[in-house]
């Protein structure tokens, strides 16, 4: 008899990744599969990009849809209830109000000739799932999980393995909070996706704040290549994590800053949730696309810059990690949700 499979989606603004987990909770498999969202051709492009996400990673992984006992997805919020969206920073306005779990449940039960049960909820809470599994072994510690990408994935994981999410289902919406600007050189407060424009932490640590802060970094640097580039802006912020793995020193410069502002905002949500392990998730801990060297030099200005906040009995228990499943944490959590609510 073959083996029940579990599937996440992991819906961001940009690309749209899938991961699985066997019955018993194990990765099916580590290699990303990802493509394009086509969140500007709207809703229903969107939910055809998921099924066939889906699709291409049963048949690299020689599953059949019969084996599908479950799909999980990520998707960043705020909701208006749970399965509705509402107004998103990092996705085209038509998306307000879509209803995109049952839409998603039509198109798989299409797809699959049957029913498929679906869980859904928000990107930043089901990577941590996954994410806090891993860090904290056999112990039962609290977990606060960072994921820059598109936008900024926050979680918080509590003792029992499960996301805070709220009353509201806005739990852990941090990418919004404030930045410290005064810490962070004075920078301008960037208007954001989401509305506020009084500097959202997601901005200064994020792909959707680097078009902005390289503009204002290129007057440093009048003769490098993207100041010259016919690139779009978010082609060129795009550009910038490869520099940065070969050490161009704006690109550098551009993530030492986001690292700084990220250490920050661990002390603040450590004030708040006092977690034992931060994990920082998301492309920049990506091993396939950044280096050793990278990674630990972000790591190690987060941890700096966040240690002289903190009370006195944190800064000998915080530890901050990289996330063990990179950018598939959140495909990997959705799935694992998807498992536990089978369960259930």
């Amino acid at each position: 008899m073959k083996q029940p499979v579990y599937i996440g989606t992991d819906s961001g603004a940009t690309t749209s990744k899938v991961g699985g987990v066997w019955g018993d909770g194990s990765t099916i498999s580590t290699k990303l599969l990802q493509q394009t969202t086509d969140a500007q051709l709207g809703p229903a492009a969107v939910i055809r990009s998921w099924v066939e996400a889906v699709s291409g990673y049963l048949k690299q992984n020689n599953i059949d849809w019969d084996q599908v006992h479950g799909v999980g997805l990520a998707i960043p919020g705020p909701f208006q209830r749970y399965g509705v969206l509402d107004r998103s920073a990092n996705l085209p306005e038509s998306f307000t109000g879509f209803d995109f779990h049952t839409a998603y449940s039509e198109a798989l039960a299409e797809r699959a000739g049957r029913a498929v049960p679906l869980v859904v909820g928000n990107d930043g809470n089901f990577g941590g799932v996954a994410e806090a599994r891993h860090a904290r072994g056999n112990t039962d510690s609290t977990v606060l999980l960072l994921a820059p990408g598109s936008g900024l994935g926050c979680a918080y994981i509590d003792r029992n393995g499960l996301p805070l999410e709220g009353d509201t289902l806005a739990g852990m919406e941090a990418g919004h909070m404030p930045a410290p600007l005064q810490l962070l050189d004075n920078v301008k407060a960037y208007p954001c996706g989401c509305g506020r424009a009084w500097g959202c932490v997601e901005i200064y640590t994020c792909l959707a704040g680097l078009p902005y802060l390289l503009q204002e970094k290129l007057v440093k640097y009048p003769n490098h290549e993207l100041a010259h580039s016919s690139k779009s802006p978010k082609e060129k912020a795009f550009a910038l994590r490869g520099l940065a793995q070969r050490d161009d020193p704006l690109a550098v410069e551009l993530f030492d800053f986001q690292a700084r502002a990220m250490g920050l905002h661990v002390a603040n949500l450590a004030m708040a949730l006092d977690p034992q392990f931060v994990v920082i998730s998301g492309g920049l801990m990506d091993p396939e696309n950044t280096t050793e060297a990278f990674r630990e030099r972000y790591l190690r200005i987060v941890r700096e810059t966040a240690l002289p906040w903190l009370w006195p009995a944190q800064k000998n228990l915080i530890a901050v990690v990289p996330a063990a499943l990179g950018d598939l944490s959140q495909a990997i959590g959705a799935a694992l949700v998807a498992l536990y609510h089978s369960r259930s």
